[in-house]
């Protein structure tokens, strides 16, 4: 299973585990949503629906990782490392324009990808 991102110009692709978390949010596509920054190192959005996090691994919040956080319900885009935390939950990792993560804004499209 593959997404995109994409805001303008800027389209970032991630390939996501086969975990019930990144099934559920890949049920949910398409979605138009707004991004928001979160500390010096991700890009988060909300799902419409919270995720289930069963048989789903944790994340090593890195560079390029996609995950959820299951306490406030919303994904996580990395575009620096990050000492993570608990309730940090592995979606997938970017596959391509991983570069273009730190400037999204405002409103994106997520998208699966054939």
């Amino acid at each position: 299973m593959k997404i995109q991102v994409q805001a303008g110009e800027t389209v970032i692709i991630y390939e996501l585990n086969n975990s019930a978390a990144a099934r559920e949010l890949y049920a949910q596509l398409p979605l138009i949503t707004d991004v928001e920054s979160f500390s010096a190192s991700e890009k988060i959005f909300y799902p419409p629906r919270e995720l289930s996090t069963d048989d789903t691994p944790p994340a090593d919040a890195q560079r390029g990782t996609l995950a959820y956080y299951a306490p406030w319900g919303d994904v996580a885009m990395f575009y620096e490392d990050s000492s993570g935390g608990n309730g940090l939950y592995a979606l997938g990792k970017a596959v391509s324009g991983e570069d273009g993560v730190g400037s999204l804004t405002g409103t994106v499209e997520i998208t699966a990808v054939d």
